[in-house]
C-alpha cells in the first residue's frame, strides 16, 4: 500500500482570491485566466471566489462552470467583509493574492508576484494597475489624469497599497494580528488602513512593476461626476485611516489639525489652479485643479467625521 507523503515544508500554498458583486460578465472573463495561471504556478495554487451579493448570484456561474474553483458566499455587505472572508478561507495557506473581478492580469502575473516574494520573503508584493476604457474618456477627464496610477521600479518599498493587485504573506499578517476593518466596508479604505498597519508593524511591502493587471473601466466611471466623487472619497479615506492609526486622543487631535490644514491647502490651491485654467482656457489646469480641490475637500470633511460611503447599497 502506498503511503501518502506529507507536504514539503518548503512548498508554499497560494490562494488567488477574486471578490465579486453582481458582475457576472467580468467574473466569466477573469476566471479562465486565473485558473490557467494557478494551474501553471510555481507554487501549489487555487482560485477562490468570494461572492458579496446577498442573493449569491455568482454561485451558479462558478459552481457549474468552474468545478475546480472554490466558491464561498459572504452575505455581510461591504468589501471589507469579503476581504476578511478571503483571509479566513486561506487560514491554512501561506500566501493570499487579491485581484478585482473587473481586472485582467498579464500572462505571467501570478509567477511574477511570487518571484519577488520568494527572493525577498516580504510581507506583501504590490503590482501596478493600468486602465482600459469601454468608451474613450472626455478631453477633460483625460487631461485631469484621473486614471493615472503609480509605476515604480521592481523592488521599491511602498507604505500603502490597494487590494486590486496584492500578494500577502499570511504568516506575517497573522503575526501582526491584522484583519480588514469592517467599519470601512461601504466607504472604501479598508485596504489602505490594512496595508498602512502592515507597514507600521514592520512588514516590508515591495513593488513588482512587471506583474501588471488591466482595469477595465465601464462607461459610467469615466463621467466627470464619478471621477470627482472618487477623488473626494480618496481624500476622505486618507483622513479616516490616518485618524484610525493615530493612537490616543492627543495623537488624533494632532492628526486632525494637520490634515485639516493640508486639505484646506489643497482646496485653495486646487481652486486657484482651476480658475487660472479657466481664464487661460487650459483644460489640463482646470481638470487637475478641480481634482486637487475634490481630494482636499474629502480630507477636510474627514477631519469633521464625515464618511463618504461610495459603496452604499439600497
Amino acid at each position: 500500500m502506498q503511503v501518502e507523503q506529507p507536504p514539503r515544508a518548503d512548498v508554499e500554498s497560494v490562494v488567488v482570491a477574486v471578490l465579486t458583486y453582481r458582475r457576472p460578465d467580468d467574473l466569466a472573463a477573469i476566471l479562465p485566466e486565473l485558473v490557467r495561471q494557478a494551474t501553471l504556478a510555481s507554487r501549489p495554487a487555487r482560485v477562490l471566489v468570494v461572492d458579496n451579493d446577498p442573493e449569491a448570484a455568482a454561485r451558479q456561474t462558478v459552481v457549474e462552470g468552474w468545478p475546480d474553483v472554490q466558491y464561498v458566499h459572504e452575505p455581510r455587505p461591504g468589501i471589507a467583509a469579503a476581504r476578511n472572508r478571503a483571509l479566513a478561507e486561506a487560514g491554512r495557506d501561506d500566501l493570499l493574492v487579491f485581484v478585482d473581478d473587473d481586472e485582467r492580469p498579464v500572462p505571467d502575473w501570478l509567477d511574477l508576484l511570487l518571484a519577488v516574494w520568494v527572493e525577498r520573503r516580504c510581507a506583501a508584493v504590490v503590482g501596478p494597475v493600468v486602465s482600459e476604457f469601454a468608451v474613450e474618456p472626455s478631453a477633460w477627464v483625460s487631461a485631469g489624469r484621473f486614471f493615472d496610477r503609480r509605476r515604480l521600479p521592481t523592488g521599491t518599498a511602498v507604505q500603502v497599497a490597494a487590494t486590486n493587485n496584492l500578494l500577502l504573506d499570511l504568516a506575517q499578517v497573522r503575526s501582526a494580528g491584522l484583519t480588514f476593518d469592517e467599519r470601512f466596508g461601504l466607504s472604501g479604505g479598508s485596504d489602505t488602513l490594512f496595508t498602512r498597519q502592515l507597514h507600521e508593524s514592520g512588514g516590508a511591502m515591495l513593488w513588482c512593476d512587471e506583474a501588471l493587471v488591466v482595469d477595465v473601466v465601464p462607461a459610467a466611471r469615466v463621467e466627470r461626476r464619478w471621477v470627482l466623487a472618487r477623488a473626494f472619497r480618496s481624500g476622505n479615506g486618507w483622513t479616516r485611516t490616518s485618524l484610525q492609526l493615530s493612537g490616543n486622543a492627543a495623537g488624533r487631535l494632532g492628526v486632525r489639525v494637520r490634515l485639516l490644514g493640508a486639505g484646506a491647502v489643497r482646496v485653495l490651491g486646487g481652486g486657484a489652479r482651476a480658475l487660472v485654467g479657466l481664464v487661460r482656457r487650459d483644460v489640463g489646469d482646470q481638470a487637475r485643479g478641480v481634482r486637487t480641490l475634490a481630494r482636499g475637500a474629502g480630507m477636510v470633511a474627514g477631519t469633521w467625521g464625515y464618511v463618504y460611503s461610495e459603496y452604499k447599497r439600497p
